[in-house]
């Protein structure tokens, strides 16, 4: 099985909403209406980020078809000594199609997004990883925090 692999354009805006919503609902439930909210948000979301590079999706193909995704969502913060550059990234949305899990696909694409993220001068990658996905990024070289704990809060 041949996987070429490509950066996601402007173009592509409506399979990277599909890609997203397959990533959010697999296993989980979505309602209509939260549905209808994040297909709103990621078509604009998508049409001003994509173009000025502040995001990125690498798509893996296999006969026509978008088989696996990852985005790269790329902001700017003031710089310490774990990001230089002040330009990191979060890795969100790495999704593999059941059909063709377990065969290298997710590696490839993730070493891909990496790769595009040293381009773009991103110090630091970040992510969150399910217990599923966290060999693979650990093999990959991704490390858990030793000084902090990752926090959040919903204010909405």
């Amino acid at each position: 099985m041949e996987i070429n692999l490509r950066k996601a354009t402007i173009d592509d805006i409506a399979d990277l909403i599909r890609l997203r919503i397959d990533f959010l609902s697999d296993g989980k439930k979505i309602s209509r209406e939260e549905e209808s909210a994040i297909r709103a948000q990621l078509e604009g979301y998508f049409s001003k980020h994509i173009p000025c590079g502040t995001f990125v999706g690498i798509l893996a193909e296999t006969g026509g078809q978008i088989v696996s995704t990852a985005y790269l969502a790329v902001s700017e913060r003031p710089a310490n000594t774990s990001f230089i550059t002040g330009i990191v990234g979060t890795i969100l949305n790495v999704y593999t199609h059941p059909d063709y899990r377990k065969k290298g696909i997710a590696t490839k694409v993730i070493a891909r997004i990496t790769d595009e993220a040293k381009r773009i001068g991103v110090s630091h990658i970040e992510l969150q990883a399910t217990a599923e996905g966290k060999p693979l990024y650990a093999k990959m070289g991704f490390t858990e925090p030793q000084a902090f704990t990752a926090m959040g809060l919903r204010v909405i």
